[in-house]
């Protein structure tokens, strides 16, 4: 049965791939699974049907076969669990690669997210100035941890996984700030991972949407 997910009618990202649909899209690119989108207005987001699939009212989620899921993180573990491509088959390797989409989730992103909010909802704030630099110091301190960890190797341990996929996707938001920029080995991190024909073809289905729409 072909997999149906949700995505943003208009996109707030214009395009540029960061919502979390992206990476639905990319894990099952990936691994070569066909699947159908269903797109949504904000307010569709709200109301009983969407909120019976999503409890908060977001996107993106996943529908097959009678399961529904959301969370991109369980919606990509689930496709790598059930597709080969994603996750090693040896049972460390393959444990190795899941603990690091829990990091990229749960370590790496936070930070990113607060700043990004902060952006949004604090910038008029007396206290704005003077928290930016501290939500910066704390994104630095993550990502020189990862790059020490990355080292030179293409990837976050072994072949390409979902945890690589995840952890991306994560760094990904940080390219229209200069935050990316002191940390040179995961900037081409995650230029290795666009390069990627998956990710290519997964960029250009979210964009097409924007387009679509634009031009409509």
């Amino acid at each position: 049965m072909t997999p149906t997910i949700t995505a943003f009618e208009a996109s707030p990202d214009r395009g540029r791939g960061l919502a979390r649909d992206t990476r639905i899209r990319w894990a099952l690119e990936e691994v070569g699974q066909p699947y159908e989108v269903r797109l949504l207005s904000f307010a569709a987001m709200k109301e009983p049907a969407h909120l019976a699939l999503h409890p908060f009212g977001q996107i993106p989620t996943y529908e097959e076969d009678g399961l529904v899921l959301f969370e991109s993180g369980a919606i990509i573990l689930h496709i790598a669990e059930n597709h080969a491509g994603l996750l090693p088959e040896d049972a460390h390797a393959r444990a190795r690669a899941i603990a690091w989409m829990f990091a990229a989730l749960n370590t790496v992103e936070p930070p990113i997210v607060e700043r990004e909010a902060t952006g949004y909802a604090e910038r008029d704030k007396s206290w704005y100035e003077a928290r930016l630099p501290l939500l910066d110091a704390r994104i630095h301190t993550r990502l020189g941890e990862l790059a020490a960890r990355l080292g030179d190797a293409s990837w976050l341990d072994g072949p390409f996984s979902a945890g690589d996929l995840m952890m991306v996707s994560v760094l990904q938001r940080l390219k229209s700030s200069p935050l990316l920029d002191k940390h040179p080995a995961l900037k081409s991190y995650v230029a290795r991972a666009e390069a990627r024909p998956a990710f290519q073809r997964a960029f250009a289905a979210q964009l097409a949407v924007f387009e679509g729409r634009k031009e409509g």
